[in-house]
């Protein structure tokens, strides 16, 4: 734009600096002259407008672009400590592989369960929690039946919360035909239902039997153990007095399900293969993951055993036990199958429950913490690595940094995000999360994009569990699909014959019926809206077409990526729709 002939007198009166500067081809606006005239002018609308603007612009200058300025750079600190926090468990995970570093049972119990002969085979307990678990409670409980261990020394609970009487019905039966061909199992059904999973757990170990086990294996109803579990885990206790737990990692009968579910397959498999296994080989603690582990009775009864104050009541446990000494393994070589959400609904909920827990788990726990008569480097590692930095700091900074104030510096360019924190930095996370789960690399872009929209409904748990608001203690059972149900009963019938159940085959027609019902169900399933990811979703988009005239490249395309990314989330395009 030319200036006019007034500016140029004064470039004129000023100087020939700014005379030579006009003709080296630089060209000023006018924005000073007009705030200096900007009462003496006739004030009409164009006149009004650009008051508006400049007096946004001062304000902007003056009040806006430093706190989010200083805001962005929290962030980017506290995303510079946690993906330092991550390389090095990635490094940390490597060293393991590469000294081939797992944990070892005793010789001895490993060749006295082979044998059978004088062999270690201490009283076990195994329970399955379940509440309405209608599409996978035949999975678990022949799973579980099927365990090798001698029947004498097992014992099988089905700990059903279930408020559908047919459900109820239906497991009841289910139990009773395990117990006609010989399996040691009961059901026990809780008429006050408090405490969710906390309250079955502990309402089951009041059992006056207990007292006459030594282990406790917990699977959840769409866990499927494999026979030797027990023969894997229980070894790992013999000689080992102060060891409470025993984890195994988790594997996925449906992780190639749908794109939701891809997605899932390669945060938990980072979460076993790196944080779980390098914190059990380095400090033989990490959280209990609430299923496919083995705990010994002692140190649940040592630890306070199951409390109802929060929603993580696994991970309440671990932190109890670690406080009073006791020490965890975790078996990577050792796999529980079980079921991803594949809705987003599912997911969400879950996700809620699982970031919410832990920070009201935090604010009760951290006395105990502080006062624990533990090492120094245990108590900074629970207080800051467990709690803050993985469960308080990464939603944070994952949303306030790539959600709000990446796209809110499009409008106020004077707060800048360098390039390597919008493009570079989380590229290499992504990469790094993703070496658990190679066969996942073509959706190395899509993980990232979802993983930051994720983080809304993340930092929304946070913040209530924190601050203990309406929904922080919202529980709601994780829906389940059941796919697998149906083949692996026919492939347990078929190539275990002895097992198979009188009157069974009428349930496997009953079985079959409900898929279909569920298939023609599907048709009827419609998409819900999420109204925050939607409002973000036009923030970024938005955002994204300012930063297009503003020519910032790399900012403009995870700007429009990002938004697209919401967009399809909240309309509920990702996973399988719900009812």
């Amino acid at each position: 734009m030319a200036p006019s002939f007034d500016w140029w007198a004064k470039g004129v009166h000023k100087g020939t600096p700014v005379i030579a500067a006009y003709y080296k081809g630089w060209h000023f606006r006018a924005s000073n002259l007009q705030l200096q005239n900007i009462f003496t002018a006739p004030f009409g609308v164009r006149d009004f407008f650009d008051w508006l603007y400049s007096n946004w612009v001062l304000i902007r200058v003056g009040f806006v672009a430093p706190p989010l300025q200083f805001l962005a750079n929290v962030c980017i600190v506290l995303f510079l400590i946690q993906s330092l926090d991550r390389l090095i468990l990635c490094l940390c995970c490597f060293w393991i592989r590469v000294k081939k570093i797992k944990p070892i049972p005793k010789e001895d119990a490993v060749a006295d369960l082979e044998t059978g002969e004088n062999g270690f085979f201490p009283m076990v307990l195994v329970q399955i929690p379940m509440c309405n678990e209608r599409e996978v409670y035949q999975h678990s409980i022949a799973a579980v039946c099927k365990l090798d261990w001698p029947k004498s020394k097992i014992l099988i609970q089905v700990l059903d919360d279930s408020d559908d009487p047919m459900t109820q019905l239906l497991i009841e039966e289910e139990v009773h035909k395990w117990q006609q061909v010989g399996a040691n199992i009961v059901y026990r059904h809780r008429v006050i239902r408090d405490g969710y999973k906390a309250g079955n757990l502990k309402s089951a170990m009041s059992c006056s039997y207990v007292k006459d086990y030594e282990f406790v294996a917990i699977f959840d109803a769409d866990f499927q153990p494999t026979h030797d579990f027990l023969k894997r885990t229980i070894p790992h206790f013999k000689d080992n007095e102060d060891v409470g737990l025993v984890q195994a990692r988790w594997s996925f009968v449906n992780k190639d399900e749908n794109l939701l579910t891809r997605l899932q397959n390669i945060n938990l498999s980072f979460h076993f293969e790196v944080e779980q296994q390098v914190n059990g080989v380095l400090i033989n603690f990490f959280g209990f993951n609430g299923t496919a582990g083995v705990w010994r009775i002692k140190a649940l009864e040592d630890s306070g055993g199951w409390l109802e104050r929060t929603t993580v009541e696994d991970m309440d446990i671990a932190v109890r036990a670690h406080l009073q000494g006791w020490k965890f393994v975790f078996l990577n070589d050792v796999e529980c199958q079980c079921e991803l959400p594949e809705s987003y609904e599912a997911y969400r909920k879950q996700q809620h429950r699982w970031h919410s827990g832990p920070m009201q788990l935090f604010r009760l726990c951290l006395p105990d913490v502080i006062h624990a008569k533990i090492s120094f480097w245990k108590k900074f590692n629970m207080i800051f690595l467990f709690f803050l930095l993985r469960k308080l700091i990464l939603p944070f900074y994952s949303f306030t940094l790539f959600c709000i104030i990446l796209p809110m510096t499009m409008f106020i360019p004077e707060a800048e995000l360098p390039a390597w924190v919008v493009c570079y930095v989380p590229a290499l996370m992504s990469f790094l999360n993703i070496l658990p789960a190679p066969k996942s690399f073509p959706f190395i872009v899509p993980y990232l994009l979802f993983e930051n929209t994720m983080s809304v409904t993340k930092f929304n748990a946070m913040i209530s569990g924190l601050f203990q608001l309406g929904n922080a203690y919202e529980w709601v059972v994780t829906k389940k699909s059941g796919r697998s149900s149906e083949s692996d009963l026919v492939s347990l019938i078929e190539k275990d014959p002895k097992h198979q159940l009188r009157g069974s085959e009428p349930d496997l027609d009953e079985i079959k019926a409900e898929i279909l019902q569920e298939q023609k169900a599907r048709k009827k399933k419609h998409n819900r809206i999420y109204t925050k990811e939607l409002a973000l979703a036009f923030l970024l988009l938005t955002a994204s077409a300012r930063s297009l005239l503003s020519a910032q490249g790399i900012h403009f395309y995870f700007l429009l990526f990002q938004g697209i990314s919401f967009l399809l989330v909240g309309l509920d395009l990702i996973g399988e729709q719900v009812m």
